[in-house]
C-alpha cells in the first residue's frame, strides 16, 4: 500500500506542535529543520522529489524545495511557496496552547495557523489530487527559512535559481484576496561621532546629539519631498513612509555627548530602489558634514526587502482573480515575493490567513478558509500544470 501523507487537520497540527520562531534576539531563534523534516516525508510519500539546502549563513536551519512532475528544459512550473518560521509569542497572553492546534468557535488556533504554516498542509492537500503522470508542467513546493528576521532563506533560492519554474503563489494571510503588489522596506541606521567633554564650557567637546538634531531635520524634509514625488493610490498609504524608531546619545546630562545613534525604517513603493534611495541618503548627509569636524557612518540593519510589482497582465494575476473572484491588490507588509520576481518568476501573494491575526496572541485560522483555499489552489494546478 501506498504511503501517504497524514489528513488535513492532522499536518496541521503537527506543523503547530514544532517550534519553529526566528528572531534578531538569540533568546528566541530557534531552528526549522523539524518542520523541514516533517514536510520532506510527507511531500516524498506523495510522490515529490525533495531538496533539502541548508542555509550557508545558518547552517542549523534549511530551505525544502519539493517537485512532482517531470521537468524539462522548457519547463514553466508552478510554485506553491511560503515561510516556516514564525515570530516569537507572549505565552502570558495566549488564552491556548500556541504548541497545541485547538478548534474552537470554528477556527483553528496556534502559533502560525494564519501566518503561515496551514498553507504548506494545504498545498500538499490540494497536491495529492493530481497524479504526477498528468502534469505537463512540474509542480513545486516551496519551504524556506527566517523569513521573519533575515530572510537569508529567499535570499539563498535568488542566488540559487528555480528556472522550471515560471509562476508563484505565497500563501501570506491574505483573506483570499489576490495580491500583486507590497511596499519594500530597509531599515538604516546613522552613527554619529562627535567629543565628549565637560558640559560647563561647550568649546570643549563636540555635541553628537546636536549635530544628530540636524540629520533628523533633514531626514524628515528628504521625507516630505519622497511623498510629494511618490505616490502610489492602489495602497491604502498611498505614500512611502519614513519612521523614526530609535535614538540613543550620551550618558549623563553634565556631559557632552560624545556619540549618537538613530534608526530608522523606510518603505518604498514599487519602483524605488534601495540602493538608489541608500545613495541618496549618503549625499544629504555629505553635504551636511563635508565641512563638520562630526564624524558619521550610515549602515544597514538589514539587507532590505525590495518592493513587489507583478504585472496585471501576467497569467497568474488573470488566474488567480478569476479563481477568486476578485481584483488583485496592494499590501503594506513584505513578503519573499521581489526575491522570486529576481530569478524570473511572475507571483503573487494568496493565503487563507488574516493579516490581523500575524503576530498576535491566540492566532487563528477560520475552519470556513479551507475548503476554498484547497479549490482555489486546484484550480490554479489544472491552469499551469496539466
Amino acid at each position: 500500500m501506498k504511503t501517504q501523507a497524514p489528513t488535513l487537520l492532522k499536518m496541521v497540527h503537527d506543523l503547530i506542535a514544532v517550534p519553529s520562531m526566528s528572531s534578531v534576539s538569540p533568546a528566541f531563534d530557534c531552528s526549522n529543520r523539524a518542520v523541514i523534516d516533517l514536510l520532506a516525508g510527507w511531500l516524498e510519500a506523495e510522490g515529490f522529489n525533495v531538496e533539502i539546502t541548508p542555509l550557508p549563513t545558518q547552517p542549523h536551519k534549511a530551505n525544502l524545495i519539493a517537485t512532482l512532475g517531470e521537468i524539462r528544459p522548457d519547463s514553466a512550473g508552478l510554485m506553491l511557496a511560503g515561510h516556516t518560521d514564525t515570530v516569537p509569542y507572549d505565552a502570558a497572553l495566549w488564552r491556548y496552547d500556541p504548541f497545541k492546534l485547538t478548534e474552537a468557535d470554528n477556527r483553528l488556533y496556534g502559533l502560525g495557523t494564519s501566518d503561515m504554516k496551514s498553507f504548506f498542509a494545504l498545498a500538499i492537500e490540494a497536491a495529492r489530487r493530481f497524479n504526477a503522470k498528468d502534469l505537463k508542467q512540474p509542480l513545486v513546493i516551496l519551504a524556506t527559512a527566517d523569513e521573519e528576521s533575515s530572510m537569508d532563506g529567499a535570499i539563498l533560492v535568488s542566488e540559487q535559481g528555480c528556472p522550471y519554474v515560471r509562476h508563484a503563489v505565497i500563501g501570506e494571510p491574505t483573506n483570499l484576496r489576490p495580491v500583486n503588489a507590497h511596499k519594500g522596506i530597509m531599515m538604516e541606521a546613522i552613527r554619529l561621532t562627535g567629543h565628549s567633554g565637560h558640559s560647563s564650557d561647550p568649546a570643549l567637546g563636540i555635541n553628537a546629539i546636536d549635530a544628530m538634531h540636524k540629520v533628523i531635520g533633514d531626514i524628515t524634509q528628504w521625507r516630505e519631498e519622497l511623498q510629494r514625488n511618490n505616490r502610489d493610490n492602489r495602497f491604502a498609504v498611498s505614500v512611502p513612509t519614513l519612521n523614526l524608531g530609535h535614538i540613543h546619545g550620551g550618558d549623563n546630562p553634565n556631559r557632552i555627548c560624545g556619540a549618537c545613534e538613530l534608526h530608522f525604517d523606510l518603505r518604498p513603493l514599487p519602483g524605488m530602489e534601495l540602493e538608489e534611495l541608500r545613495g541618496i541618503l549618503r549625499q544629504r548627509l555629505d553635504r551636511l558634514f563635508n565641512s563638520s569636524p562630526v564624524g558619521w557612518e550610515l549602515f544597514s540593519l538589514s539587507t532590505g526587502t525590495p518592493p513587489l510589482h507583478t504585472s496585471a497582465d501576467a497569467q497568474i494575476v488573470k488566474s488567480s482573480e478569476s479563481l477568486t473572484h476578485h481584483t488583485c491588490e496592494a499590501v503594506p507588509f513584505c513578503t519573499e515575493g521581489p526575491y522570486l520576481a529576481s530569478i524570473g518568476i511572475e507571483s503573487i501573494i494568496l493565503g487563507p490567513g488574516d493579516i490581523a491575526q500575524a503576530h498576535q496572541p491566540d492566532e487563528y485560522l477560520a475552519l470556513d478558509r479551507l475548503k476554498p483555499t484547497l479549490d482555489i489552489l486546484e484550480g490554479l494546478i489544472k491552469r499551469f500544470c496539466t
